[in-house]
């Protein structure tokens, strides 16, 4: 029988660490919320949370261009969102158009919300300046060297060299 690590090419992964570095965070900021009887609130649904309370009702298309995902990653999120209580949808200024907005649930803790993540950031800020190489640094250098080579024409030169794809 073949070395199952030797088939499974998962088993290797430089990336792993990272995501599961920020699901540990994600785990702590969502305890957070759970001492401060904040149930069924996802980190990740803060981010809209807090743009729908700054700006008002959007529809999905603004949200999503607002936080920098796609229609249907949006789309998604606010399904899960609106399943959780958090938002609602109405109708918009037109009868074709629907809008998200909070529910009565979100506007009772959006305010601690931003508290929260204004603490967050501080808290990372601390952890950087405690770090020699900062992770928001990692990231502005990775930006740059993928407007050198994109990430797509990196992974296709690699593959161009395996004679096993093509």
């Amino acid at each position: 029988m073949a070395d199952s690590h030797a088939l499974d090419p998962t088993q290797q992964s430089l990336w792993r660490p990272l995501r599961l570095l920020q699901a540990s965070m994600d785990a702590d900021i969502a305890r957070i919320y759970s001492e401060q009887q904040i149930y069924g609130l996802k980190p990740s649904f803060v981010m809209e949370l807090l743009q729908l309370h700054a700006w008002g009702p959007m529809t999905i298309a603004e949200l999503a261009e607002s936080v920098h995902r796609t229609h249907s990653a949006l789309s998604q999120k606010v399904a899960a969102m609106r399943t959780a209580g958090w938002v609602q949808t109405v109708v918009g200024e037109d009868a074709r158009t629907r809008k998200v907005t909070l529910t009565d649930k979100a506007r009772r803790v959006v305010g601690r919300l931003a508290v929260e993540w204004r603490a967050t950031e501080a808290a990372l800020a601390d952890l950087e300046a405690e770090i020699p190489y900062p992770l928001s640094q990692v990231v502005t250098d990775i930006e740059q060297a993928l407007e050198r080579k994109s990430f797509h024409d990196r992974i296709a030169e690699k593959l161009a060299e395996d004679p096993t794809w093509g």
